[in-house]
């Protein structure tokens, strides 16, 4: 059962009330709080591999003081220490949250019985990794995997195609990866017209087994191997695996025993890239720098447990966040990466926060009273500054931005990569210094005072991605607690599926909308 206590609401917190009077009375603008002259060193953090600089904020020392405050009032410490230990704080599903076991060492506190789960489900996804890195892996013809596909959608999708995105410095020049996840036929169809059957792996992802854009895509895939290899059973075949948290529906399907990938129940599936569920990542990468990823994730989860509250790089971005959506009423944020190997970063966030704390119900079961989970955006620089940057910089809503980039970069050159920095830089710094209209050109004035974090890598490595990854995983739990809702169920995408399920079935639609725009449908399909 959860440590969160019932009784709690952030809104009856001494610091709540604080931070409403700090934002009333209005905080000085960024160029003042620049007076100080140590603004930027102290407000500047080092850990696995990330700098995080979180100067360019709204917040005084005095909001800063009051944010942490608001952390030692909520039962973030109760509540993390109960994660860690699996707790079932998951409380509407009675789960515990593991992931980080996933990627946990020895010594790290996590129960031996779990523990050897996670190390045997791992030795899985080598042994298959390795097999088909080498070209060991072989089609019913006898010839050697050259296509992976990865059929999932959600986690099972948007974790794994970030990460073999990210890390395609390091990919194996001789394989192909390639991910569907849209029921869109297009998307299949058009991808299987570029494959050789023989050649190719299908790796069905889902965690229930019962997923039905999933399990479409996974038929069509059945039908092609079928017409393209005679085969009768193709899901029985070496073409096909299954990774999955529900062995026997997998075997049930056909998918042989020795072929299928387990990952356990606890790990929820915006959580799943560190488990079987990316096993297209270590055929990418190489097991190795998989393992490197998950101990950059770890070196972050040792970070958010040990670190002091004022040096915790996770909690303070949660509160930074917590305090422009809370109490300078903002209501997004966009995640700007200068690197265009994260160009999928701002998609997998979104699912990460908005699946997670885009909730209304406290645990206690009462609706919120405040402000939750705000929507995130972004897209990579510097194609952003020429679509959105004009809103960003002159428009009538200031949106607060994470901007992330590699200080050095394998696959650029100098000039390029220098080039990018420097625009980077100029962004953030123009947000927050604007400027004043030259006379008779209102149009030229910039407000400026535009709040920004910036996190830096040394480099794109595993190892600095996976602690990248973590620290967001662990912003977004510390503000769920905070705002004392759960954020790891995900029940607001239940209803769409089940009425999508009724309408395909033949029920009619409820509302007299559907209803006309069905009817047009029909009358209209070829």
């Amino acid at each position: 059962m959860t440590t969160q206590p019932r009784h709690y609401s952030p809104r009856q917190t001494p610091a709540w009330g604080r931070l409403e009077a700090l934002a009333s009375a209005g905080v000085p603008s960024l160029r003042e709080l620049f007076n100080q002259p140590d603004r930027a060193s102290r407000y500047q953090l080092q850990c696995a591999g990330l700098l995080l600089d979180y100067s360019k904020n709204r917040i005084s020392d005095a909001v800063l003081e009051a944010l942490l405050a608001l952390a030692a009032e909520s039962p973030l410490t109760q509540q993390r220490q109960a994660m860690f230990s699996g707790a079932a704080i998951n409380t509407t599903e009675q789960r515990a949250v593991l992931h980080t076991a996933l990627r946990a060492h020895s010594g790290d506190g996590v129960d031996s019985a779990i523990a050897a789960e996670v190390a045997e489900q791992l030795a899985a996804v080598e042994r298959v990794s390795e097999q088909i890195r080498a070209g060991q892996w072989l089609g019913e013809s006898g010839r050697a995997i050259t296509d992976i596909v990865n059929i999932g959608i959600g986690g099972s999708d948007l974790g794994p195609k970030m990460v073999c995105s990210a890390l395609a410095e390091f990919a194996h020049p001789d394989l192909r990866m390639h991910f569907v996840s849209n029921v869109d036929g297009a998307q299949i169809l058009q991808l299987l017209k570029t494959l050789d059957a023989h050649t190719t792996l299908v790796a069905v992802a889902s965690k229930t087994f019962t997923t039905q854009e999933t399990l479409l895509n996974a038929a069509t895939a059945q039908r092609w191997f079928s017409a393209e290899l005679g085969l009768t059973q193709p899901q029985r075949s070496r073409h096909f695996l299954a990774l999955t948290a529900n062995r026997q529906a997998a075997i049930d399907y056909g998918v042989a025993p020795q072929q299928v990938l387990e990952f356990a129940e606890w790990v929820g599936g915006r959580y799943s890239l560190w488990s079987a569920i990316g096993l297209s990542i270590a055929i990418s990468v190489g097991f190795d720098r998989f393992r490197q990823l998950l101990d950059g994730a770890r070196a972050m989860d040792r970070h958010f447990v040990t670190a002091p509250a004022a040096e915790n790089m996770p909690l303070l971005l949660a509160l930074i966040g917590l305090w422009e959506s809370n109490f300078n009423h903002s209501a997004s944020y966009a995640v700007i990466p200068y690197c265009e190997r994260l160009a999928l970063l701002p998609a997998y966030l979104q699912q990460l926060d908005m699946e997670s704390n885009g909730k209304s119900c406290q645990i206690s079961g009462e609706p919120v009273d405040y402000r939750t989970g705000p929507i995130l955006w972004g897209q990579t620089g510097t194609n952003g500054q020429h679509a959105f940057f004009q809103l960003l910089h002159q428009g009538t809503q200031a949106v607060p931005i994470d901007f992330i980039a590699a200080i050095n970069d394998n696959l650029s050159n100098p000039e390029h990569h220098t080039v990018l920095l420097g625009n980077m830089l100029a962004q953030s710094s123009a947000l927050m210094s604007g400027q004043p209209a030259p006379a008779g050109q209102p149009h030229r004035y910039y407000p400026g005072n535009r709040p920004s974090n910036t996190v830096l890598l040394e480099e794109l490595t595993p190892f600095n991605l996976g602690a990248l990854i973590a620290l967001y995983e662990h912003k977004v739990f510390a503000q769920g607690v905070i705002w004392n809702i759960n954020s790891f169920d995900q029940w607001g995408v239940e209803l769409g599926k089940k009425m999508a399920n009724q309408l395909l079935q033949g029920d009619s639609p409820s509302d007299p909308s559907t209803q006309a725009l069905l009817a047009a449908i029909e009358a209209r399909r070829r």
